[in-house]
């Protein structure tokens, strides 16, 4: 596994070793040595599935208590990812990284507690896996605009998106509830 860093150093995009032959490939997702060798020492408690066509926009989300680092990865189709620092006291609070995902670079990302995170399909649809930290918690379900000007995401352009109701009402980072 190589780790590839990013603008912000918590956030790490993963390269794992990938065996490919005739049959296809084999590579492994998660191991808890090779992690904490990485840095990485969550305890991952629940995984999560989600499916989505082109044009969904999911996020950005987190969870103001019981906060959750996630290990995501797609294993069908492409999405470009995103982490948002909403850590009052980082020195990149407000800040964002981004990366594209996809069955076929097989990459990963560690996002950990303290970040809102989303992502756009770029693909017909998407098959989008992820590990996290802690259990969901409905009560503390926060979202803060996808297109906030103050924070500057460059999105790609898929087409028309699609944003839950939620997402369509999030607030701008400057009156979200974040962490201190």
């Amino acid at each position: 596994m190589k780790i590839i860093p990013t603008d912000i150093p918590d956030v790490l995009l993963l390269e794992p070793a990938v065996f490919r032959d005739t049959r296809g490939f084999f590579m492994e997702s998660y191991n808890q040595r090779t992690f904490a060798q990485l840095g990485i020492s969550a305890d991952f408690v629940q995984d999560n599935h989600s499916r989505s066509s082109r044009g969904v926009l999911r996020g950005l989300h987190y969870q103001i208590q019981q906060a959750q680092g996630k290990l995501v990865r797609v294993v069908r189709g492409e999405v470009y990812d995103v982490a948002v620092d909403i850590r009052r006291r980082s020195p990149t609070f407000g800040k964002w990284v981004g990366f594209h995902l996809s069955d076929e670079n097989l990459r990963m990302a560690y996002v950990p507690p303290g970040f809102a995170h989303g992502f756009l399909v770029l693909s017909d649809t998407v098959e989008f896996l992820y590990k996290t930290t802690d259990y969901y918690a409905r009560e503390f379900e926060r979202s803060i605009a996808f297109n906030d000007p103050d924070i500057g995401i460059s999105w790609p352009d898929a087409g028309a998106l699609v944003l839950s109701e939620k997402d369509r009402a999030a607030p701008r980072l400057r009156d979200a509830e974040v962490y201190p």
